[in-house]
C-alpha cells in the first residue's frame, strides 16, 4: 500500500505537469512535444533534484537543439543528420558533464530534425522556450502538488524493519541452537532482504533531508530525522551480527537442552521487544541481559587451555553468547527513551 501511494502521487503529478505544459505551449502556438518530454523527466523524487537536474537539462537541451539546426542546415532531412546530431550531442554533453540532461538532449536533437523545415533560428529559440516551460511547470507541480514528504514512510519502514529483525533473530537462533540445516539458507535470504529494506529506507531519509532548505515544516523535524537515522544504524548493526551468527560452526555446540532453552527464552524476549516496540520495558530488558551475561562469564570459564593460547579459536558457545549480548545492547540503544522523548518534543 505504501509503495502504491508513492507511485500513484508521482503518476498524478506527471499527468498534471504534462497537461499544463501542453496547454501553455499550444496557447503560444508552439509544438508541445519537446516541452512534454522535459516535464516528464523533470518530476524527480525530491524538489531539489527537480531544480538541480532542470538546471542541467536546460543547457543540454540547448546543445541538442543547436546540433539539430546545424546538421539539418548542412545535410537536410537525411540519415547522416540524425546520426551526427545524436552523436555530437552525446559527446558534448558528456564532455561538459551534463549527464542528467544527456538523454533529453539527445531525444530533442533527433526529434527536432523531422519537424524543422525552415526558419531554423526561430525554431531553435522556440525549442528553448518549450524547454523552459517544461522545466518550470514540472518543478512547480512537484513542489505544490503532493509535495514530497517521506516522514511517514520512513517511520513505518523502520517499524517494519524492526519487526522483521525480531522474526529473523528468533529464526536464526532456532537454526543455531537446534541444528536446523534446512533453515540455514532461508536465514541467509532473510538477512539479505533485511539489508535491501535498510538500503531503501536510507534512500528515503536522503530524499527527506534533501528538501530541508525548501520546506520549513520538514526542517523543523531535524531531531526526529536524526533519531530515525540512529535507529536505522542500530538495525544495520543488528543485521551485521545476525550475519555473523550464521557463520558460526554451530554443529559443535556442547550446550545441554536446558541451556539451549535458556538462550532461546532470552532470544524470544528480545524478538518480542523488536516486534512490539510499544511494550518495551528497559528494566525487564536489563534483567534478561544480566542472566545472559552471567551465563556468558560462567560459560567462558570452560574455554580450554589450548583455546586460551589461540584467542582466535573461541568456542562457538562463546561467540554465540558474545553476539547475543551485543544485540541486547543494540536493542537497548534502539529504544533509548531520551532520543524518543527529544523527537516527540521537536514534533510538537
Amino acid at each position: 500500500m505504501r509503495s502504491f501511494h508513492f507511485n500513484g502521487s508521482r503518476i498524478l503529478k506527471t499527468g498534471i505537469a504534462i497537461f499544463l505544459t501542453a496547454t501553455i505551449c499550444l496557447w503560444f502556438g508552439w509544438p508541445p512535444v519537446f516541452a512534454v518530454i522535459t516535464a516528464i523527466v523533470t518530476i524527480e523524487p525530491t524538489v531539489r533534484d527537480s531544480i538541480t537536474k532542470g538546471l542541467v537539462r536546460f543547457p543540454a537541451s540547448a546543445i541538442g537543439s543547436a546540433f539539430a539546426v546545424l546538421f539539418i542546415t548542412l545535410f537536410g532531412d537525411a540519415p547522416i543528420t540524425y546520426t551526427l546530431a545524436a552523436v555530437a550531442t552525446i559527446l558534448v554533453c558528456y564532455r561538459l558533464k551534463l549527464h542528467a540532461g544527456l538523454l533529453v538532449a539527445t531525444l530533442t536533437a533527433v526529434a527536432m530534425i523531422e519537424v524543422i523545415h525552415d526558419h531554423f533560428l526561430v525554431s531553435f529559440f522556440i525549442r528553448l522556450g518549450t524547454t523552459t516551460i517544461g522545466l518550470v511547470v514540472s518543478t512547480a507541480v512537484n513542489m505544490l502538488v503532493f509535495p514530497p514528504n517521506y516522514r511517514d514512510d520512513i517511520l513505518k519502514s523502520i517499524q517494519n524493519i524492526s519487526e522483521r529483525a525480531g522474526t529473523m533473530l528468533e529464526h536464526t537462533f532456532h537454526t543455531i541452537l537446534f541444528d536446523s540445516d534446512a533453515d540455514l539458507k532461508e536465514d541467509k535470504d532473510l538477512v539479505n532482504r533485511l539489508t535491501t529494506e535498510i538500503r531503501k529506507t536510507e534512500k528515503l531519509i536522503h530524499y527527506h533531508r534533501d528538501d530541508f532548505s525548501l520546506y520549513p515544516r520538514v526542517r523543523d523535524r531535524e531531531t526526529e530525522l536524526r533519531m530515525a537515522e540512529r535507529q536505522l544504524l542500530f538495525l544495520h548493526n543488528l543485521e551485521f551480527h545476525l550475519d555473523a551468527l550464521l557463520r558460526i560452526p554451530y554443529h559443535s555446540i556442547k550446550w545441554s537442552q536446558a541451556e539451549r532453552n535458556i538462550i532461546m527464552q532470552a532470544v524470544a524476549e528480545l524478538a518480542d521487544d523488536l516486534q512490539n516496540s510499544n511494550a518495551y520495558d528497559h528494566e525487564t530488558h536489563q534483567q534478561q541481559l544480566k542472566i545472559i551475561t552471567d551465563f556468558f562469564w560462567e560459560d567462558s570459564k570452560g574455554i580450554s587451555t589450548s583455546d586460551a593460547l589461540h584467542p582466535t579459536l573461541f568456542a562457538p558457545e562463546f561467540k554465540i553468547l558474545y553476539e547475543l549480548i551485543t544485540i541486547y545492547d543494540l536493542v537497548d540503544k534502539f529504544f533509548d527513551p531520551n532520543s524518543v522523548k527529544a523527537a516527540r518534543e521537536a514534533e510538537k
